[in-house]
């Protein structure tokens, strides 16, 4: 990605990023995408090797919910978690531990025999998932340039999406070419696991986060080595008086931000895991005679769709990317529900069209809660749209086979298109456009300021 763009603080002048702060911001970018990347593997792998779990471990349906909304559950705990503990002793500790989390689960699941272990393990790498959330993206959003923070963070769902497939990828040649144990398929995460952990040793500290702890000079020092001017500037226009606790997301001045990207979030992923948790299954009922190579072409697309917001959402802004893609997938559902009997070519374009519009809106939940939470509650205004958006994506990836054999899959899809409308209409009425804003401008608060109510909340 080209880091050379005109700077926002200067119209006309090219960036004023040295080669240092070039090289640091990529490499940033690299070290939280390779834990988005992580993220996706582990729970892309779990959706191609399902029915072989199903098979070994004579999972009923109720396990099979489990364990397939197993991470999700353990994001919904370690999103709150990690993104209270980053706000409180700071980004650079938080950034190795979860790592450490997601290795230790990696290697477990080479062991595991039982389905109440399995559920265990990714029950804590989910913790380690919701955590990287929380602490990964503010920290970028924090040492980004402004006019290049969306492109940058929207990256880190590709990232995921690559590892997604990859995942699945892996397993799918595995399964059919070479009939590997489904503990080799999940162990795989272990690979670059290691590799990320290693990397994101000696990470400096935000120095945003420095500023809200009064440690002026050294977040000083920091920005002058690692930030461009404009964003220096903003860092020094940073109050160091507020005391912002978890409760400010629910005060007048922050609750249309948690309200927007916690619904925001759960209507992008709540059709996504459930569809994409069992959709090999979902696909052969559908009529695909071969439902692993329609299940590995929509996750191909997700892709291309993510990929299409990265190179867009510096140029055409947040809100065009992130309302038309609900709409789109809102129909997309319906046909699919209401033809369910029809013709399998239909179903397929159908499902082809929602992964790739639902990818579009989803890269913009990388974007969303680094700007429009204030730095003192960033992790955990994070944290908790995380919990939230696995509320629903747990519940789906749950509750989608036994709505498919109590319902009928015509009527699940219809839910699910009723999510995505759901969707649509909030962000119609609350999405923010923070395009080449600065942090103080995109995550000012929109009611009474926070000092006046919250106060005594940290």
């Amino acid at each position: 990605m080209s880091m050379t763009t005109t700077s926002s603080a200067a119209p006309g002048r090219p960036s004023v990023l040295t080669e240092k702060q070039r090289r640091f911001i990529t490499k940033l970018t690299v070290l939280i995408s390779g834990g988005m990347f992580i993220d996706g593997f582990i729970l892309g792998s779990i959706g191609i090797v399902m029915p072989a779990i199903t098979a070994d471990l004579g999972l009923d349906l109720v396990w099979q919910g489990l364990i397939g909304a197993s991470a999700l559950i353990g994001i919904f705990i370690g999103g709150p978690l990690g993104g209270y503990l980053a706000d409180k002793v700071g980004r650079k500790p938080m950034f190795t531990i979860d790592l450490a989390i997601f290795l230790v689960g990696s290697v477990a699941q080479f062991f595991v025999a039982e389905a109440w272990q399995l559920f265990l393990v990714r029950l804590l790498m989910g913790v380690a998932i919701g955590a990287d959330y929380s602490i990964g993206w503010p920290m970028l959003a924090e040492f980004s340039p402004a006019r290049m923070r969306g492109k940058l963070l929207a990256v880190q769902e590709v990232a995921w999406y690559v590892g997604y497939l990859i995942s699945y990828a892996l397993g799918y040649i595995l399964t059919v070419s070479a009939t590997a144990d489904w503990n080799i398929i999940l162990g795989l995460s272990t690979i670059p696991c290691v590799i990320v952990f290693l990397m994101r040793l000696g990470t400096p500290e935000s120095p945003r986060w420095l500023m809200t702890k009064g440690r002026t000079a050294e977040a000083l020092a920091l920005a002058e080595e690692y930030m461009e001017e404009a964003d220096r500037k903003d860092l020094q226009a940073q109050t160091t008086t507020r005391k912002l606790g978890v409760r400010a997301l629910f005060s007048p001045a922050y609750i249309k931000s948690t309200v927007f990207v916690s619904v925001f979030w759960i209507c992008n992923v709540t059709p996504y895991f459930a569809i994409g948790t069992f959709a090999p299954i979902i696909l052969e009922q559908f009529g695909l005679e071969d439902g692993l190579t329609g299940a590995l072409a929509l996750n191909g697309l997700v892709v291309a769709g993510s990929l299409v917001s990265v190179v867009l959402i510096e140029r055409v802004g947040r809100r065009k990317l992130a309302i038309p893609p609900f709409w789109i997938s809102t129909i997309a559902l319906v046909v699919v529900g209401l033809f369910s009997q029809q013709s399998p070519v239909i179903i397929m374009v159908c499902f082809l069209v929602f992964s790739f519009v639902n990818a579009i809106s989803t890269a913009l939940t990388g974007v969303y809660p680094g700007e429009v939470f204030p730095t003192e509650i960033c992790g955990s205004g994070t944290g908790f749209a995380t919990a939230a958006s696995r509320v629903g994506a747990a519940a789906g990836t749950f509750l989608l086979p036994v709505a498919m054999t109590t319902l009928g899959i015509g009527t699940t899809m219809i839910i699910a298109a009723g999510i995505s409308l759901v969707g649509g209409i909030v962000s119609q009425m609350l999405a923010p456009e923070t395009k080449g804003k600065q942090l103080s401008e995109t995550n000012a608060p929109t009611g009474r300021r926070p000092e006046a109510v919250v106060h005594s909340a940290s």
